[in-house]
């Protein structure tokens, strides 16, 4: 059975982005002398699933930042085809959580990067998610896309590790509780 596991920086009032994506609200406060364990984490992924809203905030970029074969859950996107510099490395999907899953799993792909708010919000609803890193900086952004939305259940999770940074980041590990 694979499993999904969850990386993402978040502001103190629990978004992920402005209204309109944004991001430079997280990019600014980043320090790069700090070491958020994002490569030890990454090291041991077998796939990436996002979204498509963040499969095109990656696009923005001004390098391709993933090794690791990537499916993105669209369904506008699905019957589109992949750009040719990432054929091989991306493919468009309109699976739900548990079908993406079931077939990583086929691929013998055991450990799951998922990525982008509404993709984490429906792999939580399908109780997918093993454990999550919640990066929080130090910022009130005030309004924008939510982390967590609305789940179907009460969801329990244990702390696993907590962490501050010199930069005012807190890190948080926490797991699933069975």
């Amino acid at each position: 059975m694979s499993t999904a596991h969850v990386f993402i920086g978040i502001s103190l009032d629990g978004f992920i982005a402005k209204p309109d994506g944004d991001i430079a609200w997280l990019l600014e406060r980043s320090d790069p002398a700090e070491d958020h364990g994002y490569s030890a984490f990454i090291a041991d992924k077998d796939a990436v699933v996002m979204g498509r809203g963040t499969y095109e905030k990656v696009l923005s970029f001004d390098v391709w930042p993933y090794d690791l074969p990537l499916v993105v859950l669209s369904k506008q996107l699905a019957d589109t085809p992949v750009p040719e510099y990432l054929q091989g490395k991306v493919r468009f999907s309109k699976q739900t959580p548990e079908q993406v899953m079931e077939q990583l799993a086929a691929e013998n792909r055991q450990r799951i990067y998922v990525d982008g708010g509404q993709i984490i919000q429906s792999f939580l609803r399908a109780g997918l998610v093993h454990d999550m890193i919640l990066s929080t900086m130090p910022v009130l952004i005030g309004e924008g896309r939510s982390l967590f939305g609305s789940v179907n259940q009460e969801m329990d999770w244990s702390l696993v590790s907590s962490q501050s940074f010199p930069s005012g980041l807190v890190q948080s590990r926490y797991q699933r509780k069975s």
